[in-house]
């Protein structure tokens, strides 16, 4: 078995070996810190992060939000056993104040301060600085044009151009022998004033989610609501909200009027939704009577009032088997179809000696299909009617757990039998009065009563945002009209004594039709009067060159 040797190679004398990765300069936290900040800095970073915010934005429009519809949020997790608490523990419930989701949106933001930032001062030595110098050979531009001109007015040529050229809106220098002329700074102007439109479209939402509440409440026609939050059925507020932001207005629905199309075509479609509503500004203030309306919200200092919906409340009295009435007044019930089918519960938790409590749904007008399944024909009352189950049970004491009061929980009752030991059916015309069984006491409709939901809130920051939106479709706008152009004229003499006026042109973006047009108009403006060109000059003189690139520069 034989051995190799194997060698490290020799260097020559006095040559530095390369070195190795042990002798490598470490980064350092400065040197690590400035390549993540670049990193984070750069446009593809923030394009990504952009991507990546809209992409972390779509499961709160697919997924119920806890914040705008909490009842919503607990059937999801109640339909789904195994996704829901996945779902709850990700936060994609409250998406929009999720930590992964405020991680995306801060990082985008220091990512576009990052990028405006540097922007801000290249844009301002751009615009101090001097137009560029004229290139040594201007038929590398790609437009370029030459025509002849008076040997005797050469040296007024350049001052026609610089005329011609500020007139054109352009910025001029002149030169000795030629004439530089840039225009178009407001492109990378109307950049800048997007990217920074962008940050304050996020300052606005920021301030929006802080400082912003909104919640909803229902609200029977002839009752009232006070802006506290126990007057909420559901709220929602910012991290830096308080309590005492809330402004004290007072609102009475007064009447609601609601029409419904009532002809063959589009029957049951709204056609009218409006509450009168009397304001109270603030406490000992005089009331107003103010018009609420769908998409004409009510503005009460400040803070708006939204109409979002509508329904039925029916009337009931309930007298429980010691005679006494344990509940009377509306309740309210939520529609389940366009045709305001709505389910509800009717409790009466102070009834003696049982306590009783009802489900079932009211029907503004009542048809029987055949199914035996209460359903509504048509969206107004015409004919309504409650159909009710009753269950009774031993009354219960109050523990402060708070209760749905839309549902009713069954749990310890009993369910009313009739006669003939079946379930209770009741079925009740506005004005009837049914005995429940057992000696359990009495139900009546009364009537019934329509009921509104109004949706209070603020969002501070909304008018910034709206503003920094229109700031950023007007920078838009700049940067994609105004073409950055830049144009050189010089004058040489050519054979025989001649002089030739040069016009070069270079558009510093995407190229539109006209700079070759431009420049040959220039050209023949410049030429003088005296020098009309013919077909054989126009060949040789007045050439467009697409291919001529910013090599003319060098």
């Amino acid at each position: 078995m034989t051995t190799t040797d194997v060698r490290e190679p020799e260097t020559a004398a006095g040559a530095t070996p390369p070195p190795g990765p042990s002798s490598l300069p470490r980064l350092g936290w400065r040197g690590g810190f400035r390549f993540v900040w670049t990193q984070l800095t750069s446009m593809r970073t923030a394009l990504v992060l952009l991507f990546a915010l809209a992409v972390a934005a779509i499961p709160g429009s697919l997924v119920p939000q806890r914040n705008i519809s909490p009842v919503r949020v607990s059937d999801f997790i109640a339909e789904h056993p195994t996704l829901g608490p996945i779902y709850d523990k990700l936060g994609v419930f409250h998406v929009y104040t999720s930590p992964w989701f405020s991680a995306i949106y801060l990082l985008l933001f220091l990512s576009l301060v990052g990028c405006i930032v540097p922007r801000v001062g290249v844009y301002a030595r751009a615009v101090r600085g001097r137009p560029p110098r004229t290139p040594q050979n201007l038929a590398r531009l790609p437009a370029y044009s030459t025509a002849p001109t008076n040997p005797d007015d050469a040296s007024a040529v350049l001052e026609r151009a610089a005329s011609a050229l500020r007139r054109r809106h352009y910025r001029v220098e002149e030169r000795a022998d030629s004439v530089a002329a840039e225009r178009g700074y407001l492109r990378e102007a109307g950049n800048l004033v997007f990217h920074v439109s962008l940050l304050f479209v996020l300052l606005g939402v920021a301030i929006g989610s802080l400082y912003g509440f909104r919640g909803s409440s229902v609200v029977v026609v002839g009752q009232g609501f006070s802006n506290t939050v126990p007057q909420y059925d559901d709220f929602a507020a910012g991290g830096a909200f308080s309590d005492t932001d809330l402004n004290p207005f007072a609102l009475v629905v007064k009447s609601f009027d609601v029409q419904f199309e009532t002809g063959a075509v589009q029957r049951g479609a709204a056609r009218l939704f409006r509450a009168e509503v009397e304001e109270t500004d603030s406490p000992g203030a005089t009331p107003q009577l103010e018009t609420l309306e769908v998409n004409h919200p009510l503005n009460v200092n400040g803070t708006t009032v939204h109409l979002i919906g509508h329904g039925y409340a029916p009337r009931v009295t309930i007298t429980d088997g010691d005679g006494k009435v344990s509940f009377s007044g509306p309740v309210v019930f939520l529609p389940q179809d366009g045709n305001f089918t709505s389910a509800g519960a009717i409790k009466a938790p102070d009834a003696r000696p049982q306590r009783v409590a009802f489900e079932g749904f009211f029907l503004p007008t009542a048809v029987d299909n055949g199914s035996g399944i209460p359903t509504s024909g048509f969206p107004d009352a015409i004919n309504p009617a409650l159909f009710l189950n009753g269950y009774y049970g031993p009354p219960k004491v109050e523990n402060g757990v708070p209760e749905n009061v839309y549902s009713l929980n069954t749990a310890g009752m009993t369910e009313m039998k009739d006669d003939k030991g079946a379930p209770l059916r009741l079925v009740l015309g506005v004005g009837d009065l049914a005995t429940l069984p057992d000696d359990l006491g009495t139900i009546k409709l009364d009537g019934w009563d329509r009921w509104v939901k109004l949706q209070i809130g603020d969002s501070p920051g909304s008018a910034i945002s709206l503003g920094a939106i229109a700031f950023a479709v007007f920078g838009l706008c700049l940067s994609l009209f105004i073409r950055p152009r830049r144009v050189w004229v010089r004058t040489r003499r050519g054979d025989g004594g001649s002089v030739v006026v040069e016009v070069g042109g270079l558009d510093r973006a995407d190229a539109r039709a006209g700079l070759s047009e431009d420049v040959a108009e220039l050209a023949t403006e410049l030429s003088g009067p005296s020098h009309a060109f013919g077909e054989d000059d126009a060949d040789e003189s007045l050439t467009d060159h697409p291919d001529r690139s910013e090599r003319a520069d060098r």
